[in-house]
């Protein structure tokens, strides 16, 4: 099976927008088409996002709708601890993405982020974009 970090904000927009164009990875993930490796780093930014006022109140998001995901996450996902740091990356949230791919085995990193993007590949790992993630899940 696949194994792929995503980041933070696209399991936000894919959270908040399900019928969008990344809403997909989370119903492939319902669907165990890929495990979701994360950190704990990875784990802290997505609930300090999904709790600010300003996601909450503007795309509806509550208690529970939150709790259900963290629990997919849970469920369908490893929860890795990164033992080597990298630092190819002018974000350090970004380098922590790397991190835990490679604590994990994954092969992919998914995200929209550019500086990620235009490394396309660290080591053994991947940067590809949700569309490029899904074209995989889907081949």
């Amino acid at each position: 099976m696949l194994r792929a970090v995503v980041d933070t904000n696209i399991l936000i927009r894919a959270l908040i927008k399900p019928r969008g164009t990344v809403g997909p990875i989370l119903t492939q993930l319902v669907a165990n088409a890929y495990t979701l490796v994360y950190s704990q780093p990875l784990l802290d930014e997505l609930v300090e996002k999904l709790a600010l006022p300003r996601i909450r109140d503007k795309y509806g998001l509550d208690n529970q709708t939150i709790e259900t995901t963290l629990a997919l996450l849970a469920l369908r996902g490893e929860l890795v601890q990164p033992t080597r740091a990298v630092k190819v990356c002018r974000d350090p949230d970004d380098n922590a993405l790397i991190e835990a791919a490679l604590a994990g085995s994954a092969e992919y990193v998914v995200t929209g982020d550019e500086d990620l993007l235009v490394l396309k590949r660290f080591e053994t790992v991947r940067m590809v974009t949700p569309r490029v993630f899904l074209t995989v899940l889907s081949g």
